[in-house]
Order: C-alpha cells, then sequence, then structure tokens
C-alpha cells in the first residue's frame, strides 16, 4: 500500500483512509467497533464533519484514549465568525480532544481569504493560532471555487469529488494541487456510489501517488474489502483498464453523484436517489430498486412544480428537473416490461 503526504501539511499516511460520514447510520457500538477494526488494519486517517450528525461523538468514543495514534479531520458549514466558532468548539467536544489535525470549510461556495469581509479566514489562523487546529482546508463541490482556493495558497489541504469518471478538468485539479503542495483528499472515489468495483477504484487512486481516499464504510464487509488491500494493493492492468473505459463510456457525463445538496425538495421528491435512477436499475441488483417504497417515491415526480431550486443548488450544474423526469420514464418502462435490466 502507497502512503501519501498531504502537500505542506506534513501528514503522511496509508493511501486508504476512512469516510466517517455513513456511520451515523449505525449504532455507536457497531460505529466503534468499526473504526477500531480500521485502525487494527492499518487506517490512519479518518475524516468527519459537524453536519454529519453523531459520527463526531462516535469518532470520539473510538479515539479518545489514543487521539496521538490518529489523524483526524472535520468541517464546519458555517458562514460567520459566531457560527465558526460554535462549531469548531463543538466538534472538539465530541472528539474529545483539543485539537483537529485538518479542519476544512465545508462545501464552500467562495474562496474565503483574509479581508473579504466575512471573518472566516480569520477565524482560521485564530484557531490554527491557538493550537485548535493544525491545517486550514477546505471542501468543495463546484470546481471553479476549488480551483480557486488550491490556487490561493491560503489552504494546505482541498477535499473534492475524485474518481475515473472524472473530467479533465478534474484530473488538472489533481494536477494544481501537487504543483501547489497542497494536499488532495478524494471525496466520492466511488462516484456516489455508481461504481461497485473496489479493486478497480483502488487500482485507478493508486496511480495516482498524491491523493488521499476516504471511503465511505457503513458496514464491516466494505471495511474487509478495503483493508484487503493494505497488503495486497490492486495495480493497473488490462483488465483494470478494459473494466474503466466501459464504465466511462457508460457514464461519464451528466450523471447526479449523489451528494444530496439539491435537497430538500419543496414537494418531498427524494432528489439524490430518483435522479439517477436509471443507473442504479442497471449497476444494482434492480429488484432492491423496484419494490413498493421506490415505486412510491419515483411517482412523486409527477409532482414537480419545475421551481427548478434543485438546478440552482446542484454543484454540478446538472438540469436536475428533466434528469428526473426522464428517470421517471424510464422506470415506467421497466416497470412496464417494456425495458428490460
Amino acid at each position: 500500500m502507497n502512503t501519501v503526504t498531504l502537500g505542506s501539511t506534513g501528514i503522511t499516511t496509508v493511501q486508504n483512509a476512512f469516510g466517517a460520514l455513513p456511520i451515523q447510520r449505525v449504532s455507536q457500538d457497531e460505529a466503534v467497533y468499526l473504526l477500531h477494526k480500521a485502525y487494527d488494519g492499518g487506517m490512519r486517517f479518518f475524516d468527519t464533519a459537524r453536519a454529519y450528525s453523531d459520527s463526531e461523538q462516535k469518532l470520539g468514543e473510538a479515539f479518545s484514549h489514543m487521539r496521538d495514534k490518529v489523524f483526524i479531520a472535520s468541517k464546519t458549514m458555517a458562514t460567520t465568525p459566531d457560527a465558526f466558532w460554535r462549531d469548531l468548539e463543538t466538534s472538539l467536544a465530541n472528539l474529545r480532544t483539543d485539537y483537529i489535525d485538518v479542519y476544512q470549510l465545508h462545501n464552500i461556495q467562495q474562496c474565503y481569504q483574509p479581508d473579504d469581509g466575512t471573518g472566516l479566514y480569520e477565524c482560521m489562523l485564530k484557531a490554527k493560532e491557538q493550537g485548535k487546529i493544525r491545517h486550514i482546508s477546505a471542501s468543495a463541490h463546484k470546481i471553479h471555487i476549488a480551483e480557486q482556493a488550491v490556487e490561493s495558497g491560503l489552504y494546505e489541504t482541498m477535499q473534492f469529488p475524485f474518481s475515473y469518471l472524472s473530467s479533465p478538468r478534474e484530473f488538472a485539479l489533481v494536477q494544481s494541487c501537487a504543483d501547489h503542495n497542497v494536499g488532495f483528499i478524494v471525496m466520492k472515489g466511488l462516484a456516489g456510489g455508481l461504481l461497485s468495483n473496489s479493486r478497480v477504484c483502488m487500482a485507478f487512486v493508486n496511480e495516482h501517488p498524491t491523493v488521499l481516499p476516504i471511503w465511505g464504510i457503513q458496514r464491516e464487509s466494505e471495511l474487509d474489502e478495503w483493508l484487503s488491500y493494505m497488503d495486497d494493493t490492486p495495480t493497473m492492468d488490462d483488465e483494470v483498464r478494459s473494466l474503466i473505459e466501459a464504465d466511462r463510456a457508460e457514464l461519464s457525463g451528466s450523471f447526479c453523484r449523489n451528494c444530496g445538496y439539491c435537497m430538500p425538495c419543496p414537494v418531498g421528491i427524494s432528489i439524490k436517489d430518483c435522479a439517477r435512477m436509471s443507473l442504479m436499475l442497471r449497476r444494482a441488483p434492480s429488484a432492491n430498486w423496484l419494490t413498493e417504497h421506490w415505486q412510491a417515491e419515483m411517482a412523486k415526480i409527477d409532482d414537480c412544480i419545475n421551481c427548478r431550486q434543485c438546478a440552482e443548488r446542484c454543484p454540478y450544474e446538472l438540469p436536475t428537473p428533466e434528469l428526473l423526469r426522464e428517470n421517471w420514464e424510464d422506470y415506467k418502462n421497466v416497470l412496464a416490461g417494456k425495458v428490460h435490466v
């Protein structure tokens, strides 16, 4: 397994990290078990956020007695200084620690910098001076915002979606991070669940020695897959290249990444699921998506009022209402047996 040094931070860790968003969906005992098993298996970098309900508390329960053995990253969605300090103090209490290794402004909508009028970057500087955070960082979903942040020289790491479905511009962002000595933390390495072959995804990451993937982990079986690559790290070969090219041919372009920033919908449509239903029907056991529950969820698309709030919120600027309608028509054809999956 490769090791990665995250830019100028000096943080060096195996290229196989734990994304702790999904553990908010399991009990504390289950989460602590997974986190301890991840550590015992060699993982050392754990990423969470104030927005992930009780994920931070679970990390605190797992690692407070061994804080110096792991690297912890967290995030704040604050847009004001008061909210920043409230989030930071809450995160420190939840994590049972007096410092956070990598503190990220979460899903930034602008490149925060000194004297921009928001005071947020000044908060970061003060928190670092106080020793409450060690590295100033950000996460983003909009490529032009990520590019500005990396080129500004103000951020030590950037967290951004990256997989073998990424666009040339996103590949260029990885190179820009390397050029500016900014660590690149990979979110959505499975493209929001559309990619299911973890071995192929790991082989792809292995080709990019400066990036650190944080795999979202909820189940022990998922963790076991990632840990199995510690000693048997997949590499690029003709079979892997063939699988990647097939997925790129099918999926590259305007597909929903399941980030959820389009939500909530005023008429209750589960947009992040329904806008990519056609792909899920073909890339996962279709029976899971043809239940009465999902039939009812998809039928809500008929209630769309075309307010286009979802399109305005989408970080990837997708035509979301149109995607919903296209997926609904395909879904009805599948149900009617006109299209087989």
